[in-house]
């Protein structure tokens, strides 16, 4: 079978060259021939997604002299650090030095920043901030839990090292959100599996509780390795996020239910957290955690 145009990234303009009229991308998009990459950027759905396949995405859109910057960058590196919100917006992002003229491109947002060159690299043609420049925009610009999901996605990718994102942020002086990046920064978990886990330690350390032990190996009472979310191993507590993507089905709320059954079993006391229980003013999570370890939280700030 033809990949449309090859299988490489096209732009919605440019679909006609292969016989797409709008109608006709509109509907190769609606029946699943064809996948958004990014905005207003699209390949056969057959393409397989390739950190190659995303460059040539970005360079379609990214002028020659501009940086691909934050999360258009993680992304292109393989880590996604899009908030929930735009997940699915895919609007590439780039920065041009100060003193030079912000580009005006239809397909992307582009902003000034001060920038050295040792903080960029090329792949293959593409200008892109490196991954410890990414990561110490993140922890800087994101909203907190956000940027500490999106610092720890980094380092569980092996694209950065805590130590080395701490002495980095540490130089920043006067940079807007520089106080946040120091803070997040000495806090960053290369053990993180998910974003989940990232707001739940992030939310019970802001509530002054001691930081869990990420992924803390437990045998439950059928001789079963298991790997805990987060816990405080010698209070025997466990707090564990369930995503609505992984624990949301039947099978997976049976089965979740026979494992802390099982963990139970051995005396362990597991707190369950979902996004509503992390995200808002409501801090029963954070009391019934310190409940159980014999401690007060603090109030919520995010």
């Amino acid at each position: 079978m033809n990949l449309i145009l090859s299988g490489e990234p096209f732009l919605a303009r440019h679909a006609s060259d292969d016989g797409l009229s709008p109608s006709k991308l509109r509907c190769a998009l609606a029946d699943g021939r064809v996948r958004r990459l990014l905005d207003r950027v699209y390949v056969d759905a057959l393409a397989p997604d390739t950190r190659e396949l995303r460059i040539q995405a970005v360079k379609l859109i990214a002028p020659a002299h501009a940086v691909v910057c934050d999360e258009t960058a993680t992304w292109v590196m393989g880590v996604d650090t899009y908030k929930p919100s735009d997940r699915h917006k895919l609007v590439p992002s780039l920065v041009v030095p100060h003193g030079t003229s912000r580009l005006r491109v239809d397909d992307a947002s582009c902003r000034q920043a001060l920038i050295r060159e040792a903080d960029i690299m090329e792949i293959d043609g593409l200008r892109i901030t490196t991954a410890l420049r990414t990561t110490s925009d993140l922890l800087r610009k994101q909203w907190r839990p956000f940027a500490m999901a999106s610092a720890d996605a980094m380092a569980h990718a092996g694209l950065v090292v805590q130590r080395d994102v701490w002495e980095f942020v540490c130089e920043l002086r006067g940079f807007r959100g520089a106080p946040q990046a120091r803070n997040l920064a000495s806090m960053i978990e290369s053990l993180a599996q998910s974003r989940g886990e990232s707001w739940t330690r992030l939310r019970l350390t802001d509530a002054g509780f001691p930081r869990p032990e990420a992924q803390c190996p437990w045998i439950d009472a059928a001789g079963n390795q298991r790997y805990l979310d987060l816990a405080y191993k010698a209070r025997m507590v466990a707090m564990e996020f369930d995503g609505q993507m992984y624990h949301s089905a039947d099978d997976d709320l049976e089965s979740d239910s026979r494992r802390r059954m099982l963990l139970g079993a051995t005396g362990l006391r597991s707190v369950v957290a979902r996004y509503e229980n992390i995200f808002g003013t409501d801090n029963a999570f954070e009391r019934e955690v310190g409940s159980l370890i014999g401690r007060e939280p603090l109030d919520r700030f995010w």
